[in-house]
């Protein structure tokens, strides 16, 4: 495996690839996916992983590039504590250089210690102040991960945080598109069906959906699907 330093020449194209690369994905399962990749060339770890935060403080695995990486994810989040949630709320670096001497985790350092893993590298993400997720590097040595390897996984952070946030917005502006034009396809049918002008074909959309407990773009596409609006009322 390459490692690129920081302030080289080479380190600096590789980031810019990496820029280009993240902006260019078109979703954000993807744009992680090219994060952790990028991990496994740039930095000094074995494996690499992304979880991203989500409502209530919780996390959920983004992308792995090992079994043993969804595994120590999936026990923290079962129980809420390790490692990636000190990272994750603290928004602080989490460096591990030998996860035998680790007293804090008990489980945690048990399930590492059984997969292999002696070093570990938490670095959280943000973007406008708003928790991202946490990149996570891992190695099977201990004392793996210098003052290079940190800024390098800062900087993966960096352009992951801006990316992730930015598919982010992507996804929900076209979801906020498509949810639109169901919508006015159902107000359509009911405009014609029933010789309405759209603000009273929008106001029993609207109607419906208070009743039935439903959201607008669920019974526009009931509506647009059968033709029919919900029967069943709250």
């Amino acid at each position: 495996m390459t490692t690129f330093h920081p302030g080289t020449a080479h380190a600096a194209d590789t980031f810019a690839r990496l820029a280009m690369e993240l902006y260019d994905a078109p979703t954000v399962n993807e744009t992680v996916e090219a994060v952790v990749q990028f991990a496994l060339q740039a930095a000094n770890c074995t494996h690499a992983g992304v979880a991203l935060a989500v409502r209530g403080g919780r996390a959920e695995i983004a992308a792995v590039t090992d079994p043993a990486v969804h595994s120590l994810y999936q026990l923290q989040i079962e129980h809420g504590a390790g490692p990636l949630f000190a990272a994750l709320t603290g928004r602080t670096v989490v460096n591990i250089p030998d996860v035998s001497a680790e007293k804090r985790w008990p489980q945690w350092r048990a399930r590492a210690s059984a997969v292999g893993i002696c070093s570990v590298l938490h670095v959280p993400m943000a973007a406008r102040s708003q928790a991202i997720g946490v990149l996570s590097l891992y190695n099977r040595r201990p004392h793996a991960f210098t003052v290079d390897d940190e800024a390098i996984a800062h900087i993966l952070a960096r352009h992951a945080s801006v990316a992730v946030a930015s598919a982010r917005h992507d996804q929900s502006m076209a979801q906020a598109v498509d949810a639109r034009k169901l919508v006015g396809q159902a107000m359509g049918i009911l405009m014609e069906r029933f010789d309405l002008d759209g603000d009273r074909a929008f106001a029993i959309l609207k109607r419906y959906s208070q009743d039935t407990n439903t959201k607008l773009r669920d019974v526009a596409q009931h509506l647009v699907d059968t033709r029919a609006l919900p029967t069943h009322r709250q």
